[in-house]
């Protein structure tokens, strides 16, 4: 019944001319066909598809028919019986069908499916997809565009696979896709290469493959994780797909060599591209992901000249290194780890001059760090952000670091991390009475530093328990001063601000650690109080309310508070011990 109702319209229609085709026509051999794809009549309709008379009618209506081809494809699994007949359907209608509105429907199909089913149809649809804009003879650029538009669109749906287990699984078939999006734009990267008349055509064509590697940079690379290199990386898909992304930059005109020597330009050379207004945003993503790939992973590091200094490629890189800490993902911000620690080993300890950290970024990405340092729920990567922030300190040069170290005591709101500053300071006082005279760790500027160090940010408010790590250092540091500084001698300036020293954070953290005891004691006394009801309680530690929580654990909780207390009124009575013996010797001195 559908084979002869399929001729019957064929039958009508070979007696019209082209422009008469009506949309009535249309609709109709759709219908018609789909009746013979699903009642299994393969063979008949491979016939009316190559019978020479149909020729016009297929050109023109014979992409109605694409749609159920593939989704038989799809449906049917590989050892369906019929499977061979419907690629050769397939591959007729491509070669005998309009071109644009092929294209057009086999963009449709694959912009249809989800899930898993996004790769299967990608893969399927590709090198048709290829042959059909090869036939067009007007506006290619735009038609390569439109696909590599469209394509990469479904390709960013699909995870990305991270551990090697993963990637050589490729469960939902991306790798593979990575693979095939290479083969299916090789052709144009040619085209593109092979015209030497640059003509204006091919100047679109270059911009849409250039458009194209930028959204591959961005997806799925900045997210990938790359096999280890002491691995078989030849077996990494993604590396591949890197590799190949980079070499199309390099035929088209845009090396990564090209895109270093044009750092710093305000005008970039890929500014005039169309981009919609969220992929212009992410272009900063895309190029932070180039760096990465070449610094890191060594893809084309080989066509860096050597002339290059360390200080340079880490300046070039800075941008990249922010961009990638200020994501949230940590598949992405511990690229920026491994960028930055690419580009400090390249530099010498305290060889880094301080006018770098008059470029925002070199100040941004400390603050990056802290964070990682501070908020990242993964062990490794914390403790890789505080050794990179340590490499960081290491090679700026005493003024660097002094500047630094006055931006974070200002910025981190962490006790920890100013802990962690506050030792560093030490550790420099420590060189620069040692070894070498530092002006910056000595005398007036080290009181302006110490002034940020040595006070309580409420006074006697200031909660202790909360800032307990920034305390103990501060007057570890206040010992070791009075320790290793004599009075008479004063290279650090200390003794000359000691009242002062005294009212701002002494005698405050005196009072302050006499009210948080007491309120502890008498919270320890509730406690037990409760314990002997065995309710549940609530409590406040660090100001914050702690919610039902069993009184033996509260307890807990309560004597560590106090112990932490203790702990620094030790030091803290250790301290004033020493200024007392240190000032009385000096009096003593001056007297005989």
């Amino acid at each position: 019944m559908a084979v002869e109702e399929l001729h019957s319209i064929i039958k009508r229609c070979q007696i019209l001319e082209e422009r008469d085709f009506k949309e009535e026509d249309f609709g109709l051999f759709q219908l018609a066909g789909q009746r013979c794809i699903d009642e299994g009549h393969i063979d008949q309709l491979l016939e009316i598809i190559q019978n020479e008379k149909n020729k016009v009618i297929i050109k023109n209506m014979g992409w109605n028919l694409v749609g159920p081809v593939v989704r038989c494809l799809l449906w049917n699994d590989k050892e369906h019986d019929k499977r061979k007949y419907y690629f050769l359907m397939l591959d007729l209608l491509v070669k005998l069908c309009n071109p644009k509105e092929l294209l057009l429907g086999l963009l449709e199909l694959i912009e249809e499916p989800s899930g898993k089913q996004i790769s299967q149809i990608i893969l399927l649809l590709l090198r048709p997809l290829q042959t059909v804009i090869q036939k067009l003879r007007n506006n290619k650029a735009y038609s390569v565009g439109l696909a590599l538009s469209t394509l990469w669109s479904q390709l960013s749906l699909l995870p990305v696979p991270y551990s090697k287990e993963q990637i050589q699984a490729d469960d939902c078939g991306l790798c593979q896709c990575c693979k095939a999006l290479i083969e299916f734009t090789k052709p144009f990267v040619e085209e593109v290469i092979d015209n030497k008349e640059n003509s204006m055509e091919n100047e679109k064509l270059k911009d849409e493959i250039l458009k194209f590697c930028f959204r591959s940079l961005k997806c799925p690379l900045l997210t990938a994780q790359f096999l280890e290199q002491s691995d078989d990386t030849g077996d990494d898909p993604l590396r591949c797909f890197a590799s190949e992304i980079i070499g199309f930059l390099s035929a088209i005109g845009h090396p990564f060599l090209k895109m270093i020597f044009n750092h710093g330009r305000k005008k970039k050379t890929w500014d005039y591209l169309e981009f919609e207004e969220e992929e212009d945003k992410q272009l900063s993503d895309s190029m932070a992901s180039l760096a990465y790939l070449v610094f890191v992973q060594g893809i084309s590091i080989d066509q860096l000249p050597m002339v290059l200094s360390p200080s340079y490629l880490l300046q070039f890189n800075m941008g990249h290194i922010e961009v990638l800490l200020q994501r949230t993902e940590e598949s992405v911000f511990s690229k920026g780890l491994d960028l930055l620690e690419n580009g400090l080993l390249r530099i010498e300890d305290n060889s880094l001059l301080h006018q770098y950290l008059e470029i925002k970024s070199f100040l941004t990405v400390p603050q990056g760090l802290v964070k990682v340092m501070t908020l990242c729920p993964t062990e490794t990567l914390r403790k890789k952000g505080l050794a990179m922030l340590q490499l960081y300190i290491n090679k700026l040069d005493p003024q660097g670091k002094y500047t630094l170290f006055r931006c974070l005591l200002n910025t981190s709101n962490h006790s920890g991390v100013e802990a962690f500053i506050i030792q560093n300071i030490k550790n420099q006082i420590d060189m620069s009475l040692k070894r070498t005279y530092n002006k910056w760790f000595t005398g007036p500027q080290l009181i302006s530093l110490l002034d940020l160090v040595l006070f309580l940010p409420e006074g006697a408010e200031t909660d202790l328990l909360q800032n307990s790590d920034r305390i103990m250092a501060s007057l570890n540091l206040l010992r070791y001063l009075v320790i290793k500084d004599n009075e008479n001698d004063n290279q650090t300036g200390l003794w000359t601000e000691l009242e002062k020293i005294e009212n701002n954070f002494l005698k405050p953290l005196h009072t302050g650690l006499n009210m948080s005891k007491a309120h502890y004691e008498a919270e320890i006394k509730n406690s037990q109080e409760v314990q002997k009801s065995k309710d549940l309680c609530s409590i406040t530690v660090g100001r914050e309310e702690i919610p039902n929580m069993p009184p033996e654990m509260q307890l807990k909780v309560l004597h560590s508070a106090l112990f932490t207390f203790d702990l620094i009124e030790s030091v803290l009575a250790r301290v004033e011990e020493l200024i007392e013996i240190k000032t009385k010797s000096t009096s003593e001195e001056n007297m005989g």
